[in-house]
């Protein structure tokens, strides 16, 4: 699933992505002068224009746009949705992407209209998982977690699905259901820090500081992170939704049902090998030893 426009849930803990999110200006995305080539190459296309830039495919085109939404021009994405469908017809993979660009650029209703047509096709799983964060967004964290466990039973393996699961279901109270999918998601994806910081916040609040202080010390967060993490727990070990905080960490950003961290780009390259074995030693202490189960 790509990255992520403000949530209207506890800005710390969600721009549910994992957040239906505000528009932030181009120029401030690493990938913002890769994106604007990708664009003129596709205005030279529109033009008529033949040869390596222009986009004959629709293979092509969806992989043009899925770059669009991951540098995050998602305004700038769903144009040229309308433009690949015109050209080359609806599919689930572009209803997926008009899906996805319509949360994040806060039309939640057309969004889910999106996602519920993708239920029966090959990428239903992206449906539920999709509506799922919208239920999410709007705080109704129960019926995120049963509409991301349809999703499971599709995808078992989607690291980022079985995170955004996991907090979904601490955010529904069910501290002890959201282990197994989070540390699961944790050894799929080491590389995803929104992923180890949602990892973080189950450690916290089941009483596990040690265990988390180990997992951020691999993540390399910074002490506003952290501290963002351990007040997280503490409201939800006291059975209170996690408050808004009115100066949000920079280090924090949109994109899912979770606490977001600094990018991957921004991290140590032996972070992933850290936060791997970190996971690994807390598996060994008796929280992963039924990962495999599920819950």
């Amino acid at each position: 699933m790509t990255p992520h426009t403000p949530l209207r849930i506890a800005p710390v803990l969600l721009c549910l992505g994992l957040a239906a999110c505000g528009s932030t200006p181009r120029s401030e995305y690493p990938g913002a002068d890769a994106a604007r080539e990708r664009q003129n190459q596709q205005a030279a296309a529109d033009a008529g224009t033949e040869g390596a830039g222009a986009i004959d495919s629709t293979g092509t085109y969806l992989r043009l746009v899925e770059r669009m939404q991951q540098d995050g021009l998602w305004f700038a994405s769903l144009a040229h949705v309308d433009a690949l469908e015109a050209r080359h017809g609806v599919t689930p993979a572009s209803t997926r992407l008009r899906a996805d660009a319509l949360r994040q650029t806060g039309q939640d209703a057309a969004s889910a209209a999106a996602y519920r047509r993708l239920v029966g096709t090959p990428l239903e799983a992206a449906g539920y998982h999709g509506l799922g964060l919208l239920a999410g967004g709007k705080g109704d964290f129960a019926e995120a977690a049963r509409l991301m466990e349809q999703a499971r039973r599709s995808t078992p393996t989607d690291g980022l699905l079985l995170s955004d699961l996991g907090y979904a279901l601490l955010r529904a109270g069910r501290t002890e259901a959201a282990r197994v999918p989070l540390m699961q998601a944790a050894q799929l994806r080491p590389d995803q820090p929104q992923v180890q910081a949602n990892l973080a916040l189950y450690l916290e609040a089941s009483g596990r500081a040690d265990q988390a202080g180990a997992l951020m010390d691999a993540q390399r967060l910074p002490a506003a992170s952290r501290e963002a993490i351990r007040q997280a727990a503490r409201e939800l070990a006291g059975g209170a939704a996690p408050t808004a905080s009115a100066d949000l960490p920079a280090g924090f950003a949109s994109g899912g049902l979770a606490l977001r961290t600094a990018t991957r780009a921004s991290l140590p390259r032996s972070t992933t090998i850290t936060t791997t074995g970190t996971t690994a030693s807390a598996e060994r202490a008796g929280l992963g030893t039924e990962s495999g189960r599920t819950p």
